[in-house]
């Protein structure tokens, strides 16, 4: 097969002199791997806990693993499917290739939706780490979060309409950071490299799953938090050098970092607070890994897990920007948004409009929402997205066989994995139910009233000749 420049000349931007200009091909392994486990790592420092509260910290641990195969199914369908469809859009470029507009759309909704939702959750994180810092500090005055959620998005914004190469080059070096101060608070808290502080045995007695097995079901719901954003490493498909090399070893070492960073958070975590202060989302612990810090009683950990926890929001909040944007102007590049949004920066080439436009939409729910209400809100668009992933690679493998077209990654044991993650969406999509049903209602609700404007307005104006762009074989049976 012939190597086909998805970037060139047939993009939306123009440059000196009138010239066409794309997005650039800059990013490496390493900068995928930054990209995917530095949106999710923050799931680490905040925000899993919710699921303790649900049903113990045990249930905690059981949605945690189980996510962790939801997770691994993600992974691996989009190692392949994204090493082949290399364009910007992630998933809403593969469904629409491989299953037609109406689904394109709603995918590329659920994405902006989720990332922009998470960019909002972590804004609202690092607002309230600037108070903690402050009050250690000795300052009395009650601190005012809302100047600090604004800063930091308005700088990730800017930074990334400056260049991807140096945005996820900074999210490589905090992300590192924010995995390497999981891994000390571990070793020093846990007795291998000092004296141990954890007692598991005495936090759990009597209270081991309390509210039995639905309490299991519905941590469920908080679960995802743990990984929710590695999918996101699709975004990076039409600015990596090598995207049958990068995609898949990005994706893959990705997943395998964070099944250890939730391992090792949630029994950090567990072993030093109790678990009705860890699930409490009124008065318990926003941070729970700096929470466990706090109770160590070591300075140089407190400032570790301070600036962990604050680049893991950096860094989540960095990469949120970087996939709703991409996703945004892929959308606007086809002419499923208005084409304005398709164009890219003639010296930085960025996304830029997509950028700014999706600035004041995370600041109205970083600034007016509760936390663990946008963080629901990420999670159910998310798990929209999730659920589409089965069929897709199902279909996918259907029209274009093994062999038919050239692969970048081939996925084992198909189709395994596909029933194992539409199985496990359909339990995930229960248990958010239990305990936000009305959320649910409304978002699918929200939904298809778009998926109605999209289908009796907004699909004329759409560009249907120019948007199948990979030079494939005309699928099996058409």
């Amino acid at each position: 097969m012939t190597n086909f420049d998805i970037t060139s000349k047939t993009m939306d931007g123009m440059g000196p002199h009138g010239t066409k200009v794309g997005l650039l091909r800059v990013l490496g392994p390493t900068h995928v791997w930054a990209l995917g486990v530095g949106i999710v790592l923050v799931g680490e420092y905040m925000g899993w806990n919710f699921a303790v509260g649900k049903g113990g910290a045990y249930a905690a641990l059981i949605a945690c693993w189980f996510a962790g195969i939801l997770y691994t199914c993600v992974a691996m369908i989009d190692s392949e499917v994204t090493s082949t469809v290399a364009s910007a859009g992630g998933q809403y470029t593969q469904a629409k290739h491989i299953i037609g507009p109406l689904m394109a759309f709603n995918v590329g909704l659920y994405l902006v939706f989720a990332y922009t939702m998470l960019e909002a959750a972590n804004a609202i994180t690092a607002g309230y780490l600037f108070s903690v810092v402050a009050t250690m500090s000795g300052y009395e005055a009650a601190l005012d979060q809302r100047p600090f959620i604004v800063l930091v998005i308005m700088f990730l914004a800017w930074l990334n309409y400056r260049g991807v190469l140096a945005t996820l080059t900074f999210n490589l070096v905090i992300t590192a950071i924010a995995f390497l101060a999981i891994i000390v608070l571990f070793l020093a808290t846990s007795g291998i490299a000092g004296g141990g502080i954890m007692e598991h045995a005495a936090l759990f007695e009597g209270y081991e799953l309390p509210y039995g097995w639905i309490g299991v079901l519905a941590a469920m719901h908080f679960g995802l938090w743990f990984y929710l954003g590695i999918e996101g490493t699709t975004q990076a498909a039409e600015e990596v050098r090598s995207p049958a090399r990068a995609l898949p070893f990005g994706t893959l070492a990705g997943i395998m970092t964070l099944l250890i960073a939730a391992s090792l958070t949630w029994y950090v975590s567990t072993g030093v607070l109790p678990w009705e202060f860890l699930g409490d989302g009124v008065n318990g612990s926003v941070a729970p890994l700096f929470d466990t810090a706090r109770l160590s009683g070591s300075t140089g950990l407190i400032w570790l897990l301070g600036f962990g926890t604050l680049f893991a929001t950096l860094a989540s909040a960095n990469g949120c920007i970087n996939d709703a944007s991409r996703a945004w102007f892929a959308m606007g590049r086809d002419k499923y948004l208005p084409g304005w949004f398709g164009a890219v920066h003639p010296k930085y080439r960025t996304p830029y409009r997509s950028i700014v436009f999706l600035v004041p939409i995370a600041l109205i729910f970083a600034l007016g929402a509760p936390l663990d209400q946008v963080i629901t809100f990420s999670i159910l668009s998310g798990l929209l997205g999730y659920t589409f992933m089965p069929l897709n690679i199902i279909l996918f493998r259907r029209k274009w066989p093994l062999n038919s077209i050239k692969r970048g990654y081939e996925h084992p044991f198909h189709p395994l994995p596909a029933i194992t993650l539409l199985t496990l969406c359909g339990v995930t999509f229960f248990a958010v139910f239990l305990g936000y049903g009305t959320q649910l209602v409304a978002m699918v609700g929200f939904y298809i009233v778009v998926s109605l404007w999209f289908h009796f307005w907004r699909y004329r104006f759409v560009n249907r000749g120019a948007q199948f762009t990979m030079p494939w074989p005309k699928p099996r049976g058409y």
